[in-house]
């Protein structure tokens, strides 16, 4: 798509930047519905322009929504990207005019991704699922300080936030299966994913929340979404080495925990597995791999509305 105005905007929690050129003014406006509504209504006309918006922790998410609303090409990018980019090209002060201009500049040049409108009760699923997975953290690092605690009033205060740490965390277990359950897509998907061995409640409701995109990207794509795409890292006398970095952090941990379970119980993850570590691979290089793989197999899953099969039966 061809645009004629390429605009970026650099958000913080009180106040957005938008630049509306690559080296025009930058306007400075708080970040709160009536300021957004009215900054919108002073941008070019919808489709004629790509919007690129960096993802700021969800203070971003406000203004994509009103941004998409209106009708406009919205792009949410990774800030580490566009600061790479900024280096590239030498620019290497940083303040918040100037991050508007350079994320302009690079909806101009790279044409990232466009945001695809979600799913109107998404970010209350989302809400839900980062409120479980604080509060299993939280319970996490009591269950480590009850295991030190000497002092008997200590360990029951302990004991007591324990408790209640289970109970909300039922609760909120219960409030995402009622949403999930209210809605025919939500309710389908969850239900095929759970159909891979290792696949339960918690992970498919964390791609739901977290990776609406499942599905709709190639192997490819969906590996560097989330992380778990290999890239090669060669400088000076290091050869033939591969990491992965970036993505969304908290839809690795949780296909982790899952491939854990894989490994042992869903025979085509099991089997992958015992063939890596039969050529001497490190463990964290097969579950890596195997994170990868039972990614990509849900993708199709997901993409073909099949549910998982399994090749010993087939």
């Amino acid at each position: 798509m061809n645009f004629e105005h390429f605009i970026g905007i650099d958000v913080a929690k009180a106040k957005l930047d938008i630049a509306k050129a690559i080296d025009g003014p930058v306007l400075k406006v708080a970040n709160e519905s009536s300021a957004i509504k009215a900054m919108i209504k002073e941008l070019p006309s919808p489709k004629s322009a790509l919007v690129v918006v960096e993802a700021t922790g969800g203070y971003e998410k406000a203004l994509v929504i009103e941004l998409v609303e209106a009708g406009h090409i919205v792009s949410v990018v990774n800030p580490r990207q566009v600061r790479d980019f900024a280096k590239a090209l030498g620019i290497l002060a940083k303040t918040d005019k100037i991050d508007a201009r350079v994320i302009a500049r690079f909806g101009q040049q790279v044409r990232p991704r466009a945001y695809v409108k979600t799913h109107e009760k998404q970010g209350e699923l989302d809400q839900l699922v980062a409120r479980r997975r604080q509060l299993v953290g939280l319970r996490t690092s009591e269950k480590n300080r009850q295991q030190q605690a000497d002092s008997k009033a200590v360990a029951k205060s302990i004991a007591r936030t324990l408790d209640h740490l289970r109970k909300d965390i039922r609760r909120i277990d219960e409030e995402i299966r009622k949403l999930v359950q209210s809605d025919d897509q939500w309710k389908g998907r969850a239900e095929l994913l759970k159909t891979a061995p290792g696949i339960g409640e918690v992970t498919s409701t964390t791609l739901i929340a977290e990776l609406p995109e499942l599905g709709d990207l190639n192997r490819q794509q969906i590996s560097a979404l989330v992380g778990v795409a290999p890239f090669n890292c060669e400088s000076g006398t290091m050869r033939g080495k591969q990491m992965i970095y970036g993505g969304r952090k908290s839809v690795r941990n949780t296909l982790y925990m899952a491939t854990l379970t894989a490994m042992r119980f869903n025979p085509t993850i099991r089997a992958f597995s015992e063939r890596l570590s039969s050529q001497g691979k490190p463990y964290k290089v097969v579950a890596t791999a195997c994170m990868r793989k039972l990614l990509v197999v849900l993708n199709a899953m997901v993409k073909e509305n099949k549910p998982w099969k399994n090749p010993e039966t087939t």
